[in-house]
């Protein structure tokens, strides 16, 4: 006989968490004024998250918000993704059914993975090479339809239970939580911390938020003995003997959960102490009070997930509809069971509760109620809804252990996760088959065919409608999921054993390999592998790869072999060998009729084509990619067309044609919810602002790129972007810090030639501008050894080789700086010889290093720097060309040439560095116009003055005398005893000439006075 705690058991007053609240309310308001916010809601199981939770929802229903509630279920970990979201979503669609339509219009197939009733999943792309854009599609779609949704009106999105959260549900949390950045958006997110232990996944993805400005972490502790008192007298309806406040605030520490349990003990007749200290006896003391119908429902549900619905329930149950009506209203009256709110079936009330009942089953009992649960849902499919339906029944198989009948629906789930771009819990689902796959009888092994595209992987070799599944054929699955979630190290695993059971099994008698198609397409993965691991570059493993294919019939794993090969010369070694293996990858792909591979092949060969020269070809053929890409609506493909035209077009020096491609690029793949591809296109158009004189904007550009890239190498494109800006602004230190973050970005394990020597050409500027000499010419000599800058990587070589020169030009005369020079400059022309100078650009640039190697070396020919400055005057490069008139002026009044046209020169330079910001080339300028006495600006200038003591920075002339001896390298010692002054009156000239050149140290004041002649006579 029940209580009469049927009615309420749980506590009516809402006891302490006032400051909580506030919290929450407060993010409420913020969220409400346009900046979306997220808040994590921690703390032990039963300590009140969910009463919590409640009560700030009651709150924001109240101030006119939206609430969508979706709870992660623990049939989560058997691989059903997205559960909290979609739940949310379908709770947002009854509420706002014409909103979310006018939202998610346009991305209904893309949007359907995470909420089925918006229609007909979109299809996938077989023989897709890079596939690992289509989750962060789905996932910047789904922001998008977030921030339309909340333009308007404050929706909160609660999650309940994140440490059941499976893996896709956590990455979209974490991306929605980096990049909404508008919207009246907030997101509450609860979870147990007790459950967090050191290997939870929620560790990781916690530990990241909390780096997010916009995250709020609030963490419910135990009450007080207080607040223990208020909520016990809620519950009884009546002020509770203190003996009874001090049992059971004893017994639950202050747990609320506890509490109310003991509190229903209490009122149920026992006594304080006699009920069992074990947890798990206090959790079923109201359970084994109920009916055996009642348990038995209840033992049902607790094996069923965390909800059951009712047609499941009842099928499962075997008991009358009566009989089972009165057991569930038993069980929610005294409040074990919860109707869930759509009104489709039941859950426990608290999860330690259905913990605890689950427990309790005997062995035997769990995977009985599990096969009566598939057998059910077998008889009926429609007793659970469709999107989960396949997951929920490979779980209930997995988990009455029959491996016949698991292992076929594990399969089919595996694809259902692909197809809703959840590649965690594909690789689950994929590990179970592997587990099942000994144990499930010979018969039904057979019955299998093949699952997905692994990419262009053969799927059996031979007709897939007729051969079986092989189990090579589920570890390159399992292969792929890995590494487009991430799990790259376990992907690294799985293609090892695959690869060493193919060498087991598939030799011949004569030691050939007699599957090389699968061989080849295993090498071709450790290949990527190896390189994103930062074991190696790769290109052992493609080497084997193309033996494997070599000879046998065009097949399309034969085309992505040559494909990616080519793409690997493409970055590494660009030439003849690279165009070769780019023609015969178009070639294979075209005769197996796979589309997708031919188009990426034919990318890869554009670029490869401008870069021997062949421009207008090359640019002519990414743009037909582009156009039949869009066609056939290969996103990824399109997008990288836009990243490969920008930067082949910034190859060519047709920077502003750049700059429009790379801002399509940027629109489509955001439009395309192709995060990856929009950092790449970003990454481009920054480097093209550059050299147009985009300063400020490119620094703008850089600075987003940090904040939206996942991915490490665009993070790396946008240090050094902001390394070369800070270069060029006069700010070495922050130029070399940022230095540093790319190359941490970057890695040393694959050094591509256009990452190498544009870091390598900042670095040289900065050990140049820091008066680094020595420094300059072991950078360079590194390189030398290495064979870089080589064939096909001019577009970075010459820049490198100029900053080169013009640090060895800058230095002349600078004592020590002799010693060596010649080599040094042997090292330049050497690998100018290399280089191919194929476009108007680099054929200034070729001349431009020509001429800083003959000003090394003493001679300064204005008709040289006359043609170099009409080299450049078309190709829109201020910088350069204000850095050439600079030169060319220098020259002429060295000569005692055309004063006027020095003049000329220096002003259009000047008036150039001033609106770029150019500190280091303003300051040359001014003080080569100053020693000239040439005016900067158009005023009559002023008769010539005879020449000042402190001509010069306001240098005095015992002042000249000491940097005199500075750039000679003697110590303040030496000075004193050579001018017949005291050392510390020479530490405070040294002091005052650093102060007066803006430098750092002697070595930079040295360099400084070479390079502008100030201990010389002013030229005539």
């Amino acid at each position: 006989m029940l209580c009469d705690v049927e009615t309420k058991s749980f506590s009516p007053v809402f006891v302490g968490r006032a400051g909580e609240l506030a919290a929450l309310t407060e993010a409420l308001s913020r969220a409400s004024a346009g900046e979306p916010q997220a808040l994590l809601v921690g703390g032990e199981a039963g300590v009140g998250k969910t009463r919590l939770l409640e009560e700030f929802l009651g709150e924001a229903t109240a101030r006119g918000a939206v609430v969508a509630v979706g709870g992660c279920v623990e049939i989560g970990a058997d691989g059903l993704p997205f559960a909290p979201f979609s739940t949310a979503l379908r709770a947002l669609r009854r509420t706002l059914p014409d909103e979310l339509a006018a939202a998610a219009e346009g991305q209904e197939g893309e949007l359907a993975r995470l909420l089925p009733e918006l229609g007909e999943a979109g299809g996938h792309e077989p023989y897709t090479l890079y596939n690992d854009d289509s989750t962060a599609r789905l996932f910047e779609l789904t922001a998008r339809l977030l921030e339309r949704i909340t333009a308007q009106r404050t929706v909160v999105l609660a999650l309940e239970d994140l440490h059941w959260a499976d893996a896709s549900t956590r990455h979209l949390l974490a991306y929605l939580v980096r990049t909404l950045h508008s919207g009246r958006l907030a997101v509450v997110a609860t979870y147990r911390s007790d459950d967090i232990h050191r290997r939870h996944p929620l560790r990781p993805l916690l530990a990241e938020l909390d780096r997010v400005r916009a995250v709020h972490r609030v963490e419910l502790p135990r009450f007080t003995r207080t607040e223990v008192h208020r909520q016990l007298t809620g519950i009884l309806a009546a002020e509770p003997d203190a003996p009874l406040v001090d049992d059971i605030y004893a017994r639950s520490e202050g747990n609320a959960f506890f509490v109310e349990e003991l509190a229903i003990g209490h009122d149920c007749g026992y006594e304080p102490g006699a009920l069992s200290d074990s947890l798990r006896d206090l959790l079923l003391v109201r359970v084994e009070k109920l009916g055996e119908d009642a348990q038995k429902v209840a033992r049902i549900v607790a094996e069923g997930g965390s909800t059951v619905e009712y047609g499941l329930l009842a099928a499962v149950a075997g008991l009358p509809e009566d009989d089972l009506f009165e057991a569930l209203r038993e069980a929610v009256g005294a409040n074990i069971l919860l109707a869930v709110p759509d009104g489709e079936g039941y859950r426990f009330r608290h999860a330690l509760v259905r913990e605890a009942v689950s427990d309790d089953l005997l062995p035997g009992e769990r995977s009985r109620l599990n096969r009566r649960f598939a057998q059910a849902l077998e008889a009926d499919p429609q007793l659970v809804r469709a999107d989960a339906r396949t997951t929920r029944l490979a779980g209930y198989w997995y988990h009455a252990r029959d491996a016949a009948k698991a292992l076929p629906v594990v399969l089919r789930a595996a694809v259902e996760a692909r197809k809703r771009h959840a590649p965690s819990e594909q690789l689950q689902l994929l590990g179970r088959g592997m587990e099942l796959w000994d144990d499930a009888p010979e018969e039904v092994r057979a019955s299998l065919r093949p699952l997905d595209y692994a990419e262009a992987y053969p799927a059996c070799g031979c007709d897939p409608q007729t051969t079986p599944l092989g189990y090579l054929d589920l570890l390159a699955e399992a292969a792929v999921a890995a590494r487009v979630c991430g799990e790259r190290e376990r992907a690294f695993k799985i293609v090892k054993r695959a690869l060493r059971l193919l060498d087991e099994e598939t030799h011949g008698p004569d030691g050939e390999v007699c599957d090389p198609l699968r061989a080849a397409w295993f090498w071709t993965e450790r290949s990527r592998l190896v390189s994103n691991l930062g074991r190696g570059d790769g290109w052992d493993e493609l080497a084997r790869a193309q033996d494997l294919v070599r000879g046998l019939p065009p097949s399309p794993i034969h085309a992505q072999v040559l494909a990616v090969a080519a793409g690997w010369g493409m970055l590494h070694t660009p030439g003849r060998e690279s165009l070769a293996a780019a023609e015969r990858a178009v070639e294979y792909a075209r005769l197996v009729g796979a589309e997708a591979i031919e188009l990426h092949a034919r990318t890869t060969l554009g670029c490869i084509l401008v870069d021997a020269g062949q421009v207008d070809a090359g640019l002519a053929m990414i743009e037909e990619v582009e156009q039949r890409s869009r066609i056939l609506k290969l996103s990824s493909e399109t997008a990288r067309c836009y990243v490969n035209l920008s930067t082949c077009l910034e190859a060519v020096g047709r920077s502003r044609a750049a700059v429009a491609a790379g801002r399509e690029g940027v629109d489509f793949s955001c439009s395309s919810g192709l995060r990856d591809s929009e950092c790449w296109s970003l990454g481009n158009l920054t480097e093209s602002l550059v050299p147009l004189g985009e300063w400020d904007e490119a620094e703008a550009g850089a600075q987003r790129l940090l904040r939206i890239a996942y991915s490490a190498k665009p993070r790396g494109m946008a240090h050094t972007q902001i390394a070369r800006l800070r270069l060029h602004r006069g700010e070495p230190a922050a130029a070399a810090d940022a230095l540093a973050d790319a190359r941490e970005a970057y890695g040393t394990h694959d050094r591509i030639p256009q990452q190498v020597l544009p870091m390598a050409r900042i670095e040289i500027g900065v050990a140049a501008a820091q008066g680094r000499l020595a420094d300059v010419r072991t950078c360079l000599a590194a390189l030398a050894e290495e064979g870089i800058p080589s064939a096909g990587s001019h577009r970075y070589g010459w820049p490198l080789l100029l900053a080169a020169a013009g640090a060895e030009a800058d230095a002349r005369g600078l004592p020590g700086a002799e010693t060596g020079r010649a080599e040094a400059l042997e090292v330049v022309r050497a690998a100018a010889r290399r280089l191919a100078a194929p476009v108007a650009l680099w054929q200034a640039y070729a001349l431009f290093v020509s001429a800083e190697l003959a000003r090394a070396e003493g001679c300064r020919d204005p008709e040289r720097w006359a043609e170099i400055t009409a080299a450049l005057e078309p190709l829109e490069r201020p910088y350069r060309l204000a850095h050439a008139r600079h030169r060319q002026a220098d020259a002429l009044l060295a000569v005692g040439g055309r004063r006027d046209d020095a003049a000329d020169l220096l002003r259009a330079a000047h008036r150039t560095a001033v609106r770029l910001g150019a500190r280091p080339l303003r300051e040359e300028l001014e003080l080569l116009a100053a020693r000239a006495r040439v005016p900067l600006t158009e005023q009559a200038a002023e008769p010539p003055r005879a020449a000042r003591p402190d001509d010069g920075f306001g240098l005095t002339r015992r002042e000249q005398d000491v940097l005199r001896l500075v750039a000679a390298g003697r110590t303040n010692r030496q000075i004193a005893e050579e001018l017949f002054i005291s050392p510390k009156t020479a530490s405070v000239h040294v002091s005052n000439i650093l102060g007066k050149l803006g430098v750092s140290g002697r070595g930079e004041a040295a360099a400084l006075a070479h390079r502008l002649r100030l201990l010389s006579e002013a030229p005539a």
